[in-house]
């Protein structure tokens, strides 16, 4: 637990026990806003290739849990955590300049 506090710039137990929790219902949440999603864009596993409807769920699940990760975590009291995780992460994706003034 301490390796992580100091990983992740944080003070306390609860706070690693908040974002270990808001990493996992984000990642159930986005997975359950995009199977709707999938099946009004007529996408399913039943219809469609497994090779084209898994890389299309990622695809869509991807924008969805970056979207959503720092809301869930404002909900946990992480939203400071979660912001700059998303900068950092999105700055290394390439999409920097979405932060930049």
């Amino acid at each position: 637990m301490e390796k992580l506090k100091q990983r992740w710039g944080l003070k306390t137990n609860w706070d690693v026990i908040a974002v270990i929790i808001v990493f996992s219902i984000n990642g159930s949440f986005a997975s359950w806003v995009a199977k709707p999603i999938t099946a009004f864009l007529g996408i399913s596993s039943e219809t469609t290739s497994p090779w084209i409807y898994w890389p299309l769920r990622i695809l869509l699940i991807f924008p969805i849990y970056q979207t959503t990760l720092p809301l869930v975590g404002w909900l946990f009291g992480q939203f400071k955590f979660f912001w700059a995780f998303e900068k950092k992460f999105l700055s290394r994706l390439g999409f920097g300049f979405l932060f930049k003034k």
